[in-house]
């Protein structure tokens, strides 16, 4: 049975993908057989033919080197930069969840390790229209259990402890906090990554800079993360 782990995030554009992108890289680096999922991609742009390619599937494939197909990553991709639920009021092709679920399964039946990203933030509503859906269900139906990602600078403090309190309030184990656009040795940065961890009980598992290309983080740790 494949050990599988969510990627959430304190909001939008804190940096979800490039943190799945780069733990999927180590772990091929550390050749584990793993892949990526995301249950519906927004803001996406066509190709020539005019068909729609899933962005952030196409970097995680890029940066980290896993062999997965893109077509296989991502059940559905929207063009509207927005949440999947008017993205897809707009479109059409609602977010079903059994469709999510089916796609989730066959990909964990075919690698020992699966990495979902989340779309936004942890309460991103995936569906209103056809039935009401969002994110924390998904994760809970999935049985995941998540690590955090979260700016560095300034109100993260904030931000992190609403995240935290929202999902054990829905029941949703938390394995990790990871810090990116860290700068090391910078006071508040440092001081608000103790007092994360101080007021949340969770560890900080990785802190990534600006420009980097590899996460620091041991298999061990690493594979850690995944239930």
């Amino acid at each position: 049975m494949s050990k599988k782990l969510f990627v959430t995030g304190t909001g939008t554009d804190v940096g979800k993908t490039y943190i799945s992108a780069l733990l999927l890289k180590k772990m091929n680096e550390y050749k584990l057989n793993c892949a990526y999922f995301k249950a519906a991609m927004s803001g996406n742009v066509r190709d020539k033919d005019g068909n729609l390619v899933p962005g952030d599937a196409e970097f995680v494939k890029k940066i980290s080197g896993i062999e997965q197909p893109v077509s296989k990553m991502c059940p559905y991709v929207y063009e509207n930069a927005y949440s999947p639920h008017l993205a897809s009021r707009i479109e059409g092709n609602p977010v079903d969840f059994n469709v999510v679920s089916k796609w989730f399964d066959k990909t964990c039946s075919n690698y020992d390790f699966v990495l979902m990203e989340g779309s936004g933030g942890i309460t991103c509503p995936i569906d209103f229209d056809k039935k009401e859906l969002y994110l924390d269900e998904i994760v809970k139906s999935l049985g995941l259990s998540s690590v955090i990602v979260a700016d560095a600078g300034l109100g993260t403090i904030n931000y992190v402890l609403l995240t935290v309190n929202y999902m054990k309030s829905k029941n949703l184990k938390i394995n990790g906090l990871i810090f990116n656009h860290y700068h090391p040795g910078n006071v508040m940065e440092e001081d608000n990554i103790f007092m994360c961890e101080h007021l949340t009980g969770i560890k900080t598992v990785a802190k990534v800079k600006d420009g980097d290309d590899s996460i620091e983080i041991t298999k061990e740790k690493l594979i850690s993360l995944f239930e």
